[in-house]
C-alpha cells in the first residue's frame, strides 16, 4: 500500500516496552504506520503538531499530565480520533469511561501481567479499533450541559406517567463503538416510570459495573447490571454484564432477565443479536427496539426479526453516529420504522409509548 494512504498512528505511553510493542504491532499492518511515539503528553503535543496523525493511542495514566487532561485539551483544540489504552482495574474503568465522555473513540485493555505476550494476543483487537477510529466521526469537545444543584440532569419536559403501559412494554437497546455516550444520551432523557429497558453495549468484563453505576448517577430511571433470573421492572434499565450474553424470558406474567455465558455471536459477547432475538421471540409487539452507533452488523438480522414479530424499531442516523455500521446494516435489512438523530430518539420512544396506550398488541 502507498505509504501516504496508510493510517498514520502516534503512540503515547509512559512505558518504553508498551511503546515499542504497539509500534511493532501497528507497523506489521499493511494499511497503517506508527509515525511517532511519546512517553508523556507534553512530548506528544509537539509530536502531534509535527506529524499530524490520523489516530492516537493514549495511555490512561501517565506522568507530567494524565491522559484525561491531555485528551480534554486535544478534543477542544485539535479533535483527533483516540483509542485509549486502559487498565483492567476499577480505577482504570472509571477513567476510561471519562475518556469516552470526552470523545475517545474506543479503548483496549492493557494486561496486568505478561504485557508483551498479552499485547501480542490483542494485536487484532488493537488494529481493528485503530481502523475503526480512523473512519469515525470526531467532534470538538463542547461544554457540558448544566446540571441541577443535586448533580442530576434537568427533568425531561412535557412527560406524563406511563402508567400500566410500563409493565406491558419492554425497550431493547443495542450499541457498540460510540455507544457508551449515545446510550447515556437516550437514557438521561427518559422519565422515571419508563418500561423496563434492556441494553447490550459491546464492553469487556470489568467495565460494565462502573458504566452502570455512572449511568445510574445521571438518569431518572435506575440503571444496573442485569442479574440472571431477576424480574424486569418498570423504571429500571438492565445492562448486559461484560463477557456475558443478556436475553429476556417469560416467567408467568413477568419478564425476567437471562444472563448466560456462551460462545461469542458475531464476534461479540455480549451480543446484540442474542438480546434482540429474544425480544422477537418472547416480547413481539410489546417490544421497542433501538439500534445505536457501532461498527459491524451485530443485531441487524435479529432487529428485522423483531419488526416481523410486531415491534417498533428506531435506528440512529448517520450524521449523529460515531460509527454508522450497526444502524446501517439494520436499516438495509428493513428493520427500522424510523431513522433519527440521537437527540430525538428518547422523545420518539415516549411518543410511541403514549400513542400505543391501550393497544399493546398492535402490530405495524
Amino acid at each position: 500500500m502507498d505509504t501516504r494512504a496508510r493510517i498514520r498512528v502516534v503512540v503515547v505511553d509512559d512505558s518504553a516496552l508498551v511503546r515499542g510493542l504497539l509500534g511493532e504491532i501497528i507497523n506489521r499492518q499493511s494499511d497503517m504506520q506508527c509515525v511517532g511515539a511519546a512517553a508523556d503528553p507534553l512530548a506528544a503535543r509537539e509530536l502531534i503538531r509535527s506529524v499530524n496523525p490520523d489516530v492516537i493511542t493514549l495511555d490512561v495514566e501517565m506522568p507530567r499530565m494524565d491522559g484525561i487532561d491531555f485528551l480534554s485539551r486535544l478534543m477542544r483544540l485539535r479533535p483527533t480520533p483516540v483509542v485509549m489504552v486502559s487498565t483492567l482495574t476499577e480505577r482504570g474503568a472509571e477513567v476510561t469511561l471519562r475518556a469516552l465522555e470526552l470523545g475517545a473513540i474506543d479503548f483496549v485493555c492493557k494486561p496486568k501481567i505478561g504485557v508483551a505476550e498479552g499485547l501480542q494476543r490483542l494485536a487484532d483487537d488493537i488494529t481493528d479499533k485503530i481502523r475503526i477510529a480512523a473512519r469515525a466521526q470526531v467532534r470538538r469537545l463542547a461544554a457540558a450541559a448544566p446540571l441541577e444543584p443535586g448533580g442530576m440532569p434537568a427533568a425531561p419536559l412535557g412527560l406524563t406517567s406511563m402508567g400500566r403501559l410500563s409493565t406491558e412494554k419492554l425497550i431493547f437497546i443495542g450499541a457498540s463503538t460510540g455507544g457508551t455516550e449515545a446510550t447515556k444520551s437516550v437514557l438521561t432523557e427518559l422519565p422515571a416510570d419508563m418500561p423496563a429497558i434492556l441494553i447490550t453495549q459491546h464492553m469487556p468484563a470489568g467495565f460494565t459495573t462502573s458504566y452502570a453505576k455512572r449511568l445510574d448517577s445521571l438518569c431518572h430511571i435506575r440503571v444496573k447490571e442485569a442479574v440472571d433470573g431477576e424480574r424486569l421492572l418498570p423504571g429500571h434499565a438492565y445492562l448486559a454484564p461484560g463477557g456475558l450474553h443478556l436475553s429476556v424470558e417469560r416467567s408467568g406474567a413477568n419478564y425476567v432477565a437471562r444472563v448466560r455465558d456462551g460462545e461469542a455471536v458475531n464476534r461479540h459477547k455480549p451480543s446484540v443479536e442474542v438480546l434482540f432475538e429474544s425480544a422477537a421471540r418472547v416480547v413481539g409487539p410489546n417490544a421497542l427496539g433501538v439500534m445505536l452507533t457501532g461498527m459491524g452488523g451485530d443485531g441487524a438480522s435479529a432487529m428485522r426479526a423483531m419488526r416481523d414479530a410486531g415491534s417498533y424499531n428506531v435506528c440512529q442516523d448517520e450524521a449523529s453516529c460515531v460509527v454508522f455500521g450497526m444502524p446501517r446494516e439494520a436499516i438495509a435489512r428493513g428493520a427500522a420504522h424510523e431513522v433519527l438523530p440521537l437527540a430525538r430518539i428518547a422523545a420518539a420512544l415516549i411518543t410511541r409509548l403514549k400513542t400505543t396506550v391501550g393497544s399493546h398488541t398492535h402490530r405495524i
